[in-house]
């Protein structure tokens, strides 16, 4: 077998993953070939890309048809006879990523999925089929290892990439700031609005009345919102202008340094919760989806929380304000009594150090760089 590894992603999370997966393997195997589907961050690491993710949002807005869709996978599986890779890494994104797994499983590809679709939340059934499909198993949550290894299937827990992604970030906030574009001497809340379309036109809105009133409640304090690295900024211009107005710094690909130089934040449930967690960041977490969506989600999601720190402590250690909560009134009270009330952000802050404890000892894109040399026969 040829010396290629194929990476596919399909949103921005799972597109940072395979960055750093793909940066890991490089410096171990420096003529390793790896192609795949990403988006900026994977090809910047070195990946060919046989198609990219169109924005931060994913596959399925970016490839708003099914032919559109049909042709993506069309390319990934052309890429299994044109290369075949010696180990075919399939990053979360179960619609797609399950169907490529069947395909490479017809050609006698080894498949490595990394990061689990959330079996736990919802669609529980899934984890036979995924153990039927894949030949390892490395997810990022302590709880899914046993899930999997239930099934006989090799699953094992490597920690959390945004780890990997932070120890590249120095822990100086003047500097960072001042890097940014923002004062050094000035108090900083962080925006981070999600990445997916109907996030944005939900939230940010939201986070430009929130910054309206926080400029009255808050005198003293600056504001930066952070986009992913792959998203139209043309498509919520309006927004984003009105945003600027008020003040607020906008950047773009730079949510960790971000959240590394805040000192409170208003975040969209998503992996952007646990960078903060693990930077010791007060936060409140806002969602709002369709209504209709909302409530089918309700009945379909089996866990009480939506943001990890959340679901890993099974109980509200960061105030979630989802749907009709999410105002500018509730988020107000939230950021006043983080800054305000001691005893309540020292238990806040205990309970981050417990989450990080749980991942302090992995390095989540080394291990799962060394799994696919293990899969793929080669030595360390």
């Amino acid at each position: 077998m040829s010396e290629t590894v194929m990476i596919v992603a399909g949103e921005t999370s799972g597109e940072l993953y395979g960055a750093l997966l793909a940066e890991a393997l490089k410096k171990k195997v420096p003529h390793l070939r790896v192609v795949g589907i990403g988006g900026e961050r994977m090809q910047a690491a070195g990946v060919e890309l046989l198609s990219g993710i169109a924005s931060a949002f994913g596959l399925t807005e970016a490839l708003s048809s099914l032919k559109a869709l049909k042709e993506t996978f069309r390319k990934a599986s052309d890429a299994f006879q044109q290369y075949r890779p010696s180990v075919v890494v399939l990053i979360d994104y179960p619609d797609f990523n399950l169907r490529l797994a069947a395909e490479a499983r017809k050609q006698d590809i080894p498949v490595l999925y990394y990061v689990s679709p959330q079996v736990w939340a919802w669609r529980r059934g899934r984890v036979k089929k995924i153990a039927k499909l894949v030949d390892r198993m490395a997810v990022i949550l302590p709880f899914e290892e046993q899930i999997y290894r239930d099934t006989g299937l090799d699953a094992e827990f490597v920690g959390h990439p945004v780890l990997d992604e932070m120890h590249q970030i120095q822990p100086d906030k003047k500097a960072l700031k001042a890097e940014l574009g923002l004062d050094p001497d000035m108090r900083l809340i962080s925006l981070l609005p999600g990445s997916r379309p109907h996030e944005l036109e939900r939230l940010l809105p939201l986070l430009r009345d929130t910054v309206i009133q926080s400029k009255q409640d808050f005198p003293g304090f600056q504001y930066c919102l952070p986009f992913a690295p792959n998203t139209d900024l043309i498509q919520h211009k309006a927004l984003i202008d009105a945003l600027q107005l008020e003040g607020v710094k906008i950047n773009k690909g730079k949510s960790l340094k971000t959240l590394a130089a805040s000192d409170y934040a208003v975040i969209a449930s998503g992996t952007a919760t646990l960078q903060a967690v693990l930077l010791g960041l007060p936060l409140v977490v806002v969602y709002k989806v369709f209504p209709l969506t909302f409530w089918l989600g309700k009945r379909i999601v089996q866990v009480k929380h939506v943001s990890l720190v959340n679901i890993l402590s099974k109980r509200e250690v960061v105030r979630e304000l989802l749907q009709k909560d999410a105002t500018v009134k509730n988020i107000m009270l939230e950021l006043k009594r983080m800054m305000s009330d001691t005893p309540y952000r020292l238990k806040m802050q205990k309970t981050y150090d417990e989450v990080r404890e749980i991942f302090s000892e992995k390095h989540a894109s080394d291990r799962v760089s060394d799994m696919v040399m293990e899969m793929a026969g080669w030595k360390k």
